[in-house]
């Protein structure tokens, strides 16, 4: 890795948490630079810098993609093959088609992407309609259960960077002041329950995501997903952590060492082995050791 600072590259779009970010930049003395388009300029290819991007996914892969760059992320059966005392619930990648075959009610989104709404569906026929999306379209379903506190962790290198609750009882866990408080108790329950999975050597995790874990009315405490962090909200986080966490969630193709390729989407998969076919297929890949 560089010695260097990275410039942190962000998309046209402004959005509160891009503000944050650019602020933060600012602060620590960090390049930081809001791009006017989805097209890289072609000096940034002849520069000799680190670059990593905080933005909406689509976004984010083109420039990864225009710079040789991987992204980091859990793949999308990671929460399937996390240890069930962490998940709490029954999870498996699926079909769009074949869920239709499942029954209801099922929590059902899609492995990647937001191409259509994610919620519980109380039976086949509520998913969107045949001929909408691509039937072969990968999907994860799970047991429904009842979230009554959602909590966001960023995490690096295993160690829990910052954390914040996001969604208590079916809304935005924000006050009135725009603060992103714990209720007594919170903190520390979250904080013990992410700390014990990143403690597990049985769980394999990338070296940069976002941890979500929350309470259950059904189970208690459990995960509700593992995201990647560079497009990841920021809600009451602490923004230089988090800003530590995005530093390792963007990595250059040519130093991509064959354990971090394990952690890029099915899509850069699927480019990489075009190019090296010894490369593992992403549903060959293991969350768990």
């Amino acid at each position: 890795m560089s010695l260097f600072p990275p410039v942190v590259l962000l998309a046209p779009r402004v959005t509160p948490d891009s503000v944050t970010v650019w602020r933060e930049c600012v602060r620590r003395g960090w390049e930081v630079q809001r791009l006017s388009s989805w097209r890289i300029p072609s000096e940034f290819k002849e520069q000799p810098k680190r670059f990593i991007v905080y933005a909406e996914p689509l976004f984010a892969e083109a420039v990864a993609d225009q710079l040789d760059c991987v992204l980091v992320e859990p793949p999308p059966d990671w929460l399937e093959k996390l240890p069930e005392r962490y998940r709490k619930r029954r999870v498996q990648v699926s079909t769009l088609g074949r869920t239709r075959g499942l029954g209801g009610p099922l929590f059902v989104k899609p492995a990647e992407g937001k191409s259509f709404e994610a919620k519980v569906y109380r039976s086949p026929a509520d998913l969107p309609e045949i001929g909408t999306f691509d039937e072969s379209l990968p999907v994860l379903c799970s047991e429904p259960v009842t979230w009554e506190l959602e909590v966001r962790c960023f995490v690096r290198d295993r160690k829990l960077a910052s954390l914040s609750p996001y969604w208590r009882r079916g809304e935005l866990a924000q006050s009135a002041d725009g603060s992103w408080p714990f209720l007594p108790g919170e903190a520390e329950e979250a904080l013990a329950f992410a700390e014990s999975l990143l403690a597990d050597s049985e769980v394999m995790l990338p070296p940069a995501f976002v941890l979500d874990v929350g309470i259950t009315r059904e189970v208690g405490w459990a995960v509700v997903e593992g995201n990647p962090c560079w497009g990841a909200g920021l809600y009451g986080c602490d923004v230089a952590a988090v800003l530590d966490s995005l530093a390792e969630s963007m990595v250059p193709l040519a130093s991509a060492t064959e354990d971090l390729m394990s952690w890029t989407s099915p899509r850069v998969q699927e480019r990489l082995r075009q190019i090296n076919p010894s490369i593992p297929a992403p549903s060959a890949r293991s969350t768990t050791a």
